[in-house]
């Protein structure tokens, strides 16, 4: 297939150094993909060729927040359809290790790892943002991405923000109430298996232990970015970068790399391919 853009309004986020909870929209930010083709909203199998095992396959990655949100409150802190009547904040700007990076640095730098690597493996990616300077953008514009990109499947990339003394983990987030109905809600949760499954096993990092009965998922109805999708999608919340041992792991460029690969990996599982 040929290349395919799409382009996504973008807008403004809630100031928050708090965990993340949802995104918002900048600006006007362009998304682009590449080497595009039909989607589904439910996994599928279909035979490929050895080396594009996810040919055919469209992904949208969401980079959480934006590194412009902090200097724009008004655009941010803007109410925006959350789903199912509520209105939340366009987004927020995120949290940030005691040493001062940022969760929306670090969560760029992994989508495009994961970007080069599902590119490389023959599917469609599109970002929901193409820089980490821009604001936004809102958690509406996020929410309805994968169905605008007719997309098989989203990933929203994000790390948690938990001062509690010693709490660490990751945890996968699906919403037990979308846009798109009963099919997508379950192929939602078998998403989020799939990748709390692969980010485990390919990162060595542990489940949180602070939600989800230390099951290493956590279903949640206010986030916008799931409520408002049309297509199976799923959260993750990479670690605690309040934790001294998770954020030393999620500034090794090593361990980001590692990330990137378990999340294709959970692509695949959840796809079949």
């Amino acid at each position: 297939m040929s290349p395919v853009t799409r382009a996504l309004a973008a807008g403004v986020l809630l100031l928050s150094l708090a965990a993340c909870s949802d995104d918002p929209k900048p600006k006007a930010v362009s998304l682009t993909s590449v080497a595009a083709s039909p989607s589904s909203a439910t996994s599928s199998s279909s035979s490929t060729a050895p080396g594009a095992p996810l040919r055919g396959v469209v992904v949208v990655v969401d980079p959480g927040h934006n590194g412009g949100n902090a200097s724009h409150p008004a655009q941010v802190n803007r109410l925006v359809d959350s789903g199912f009547g509520v209105r939340k904040a366009c987004n927020t700007t995120g949290t940030e290790t005691n040493a001062g990076l940022s969760e929306h640095a670090q969560v760029w730098d992994v989508s495009n790892r994961l970007a080069r690597l599902l590119r490389q493996q023959g599917a469609t990616v599109v970002l929901t943002r193409t820089s980490d300077t821009g604001v936004g953008p809102c958690i509406d514009e996020r929410g309805r991405a994968g169905g605008r990109a007719k997309a098989d499947v989203m990933l929203s990339i994000h790390a948690d923000g938990n001062n509690s003394p010693g709490v660490r983990g990751f945890h996968a987030i699906h919403a037990p109430r979308m846009a798109g109905g009963a099919p997508v809600q379950q192929a939602s949760a078998r998403l989020a298996v799939a990748v709390r499954d692969a980010f485990h096993k390919g990162t060595g990092m542990p489940y949180a232990g602070y939600l989800g009965g230390g099951s290493g998922l956590a279903p949640r109805t206010d986030l916008g970015t799931l409520n408002l999708s049309t297509v199976p999608s799923a959260m993750i919340e990479s670690g605690n970068m309040r934790n001294t041992a998770d954020a030393q792991l999620l500034g090794d460029p090593a361990f980001r790399e590692r990330e990137a690969a378990a999340l294709v990996t959970g692509v695949r599982a959840f796809l079949k391919r």
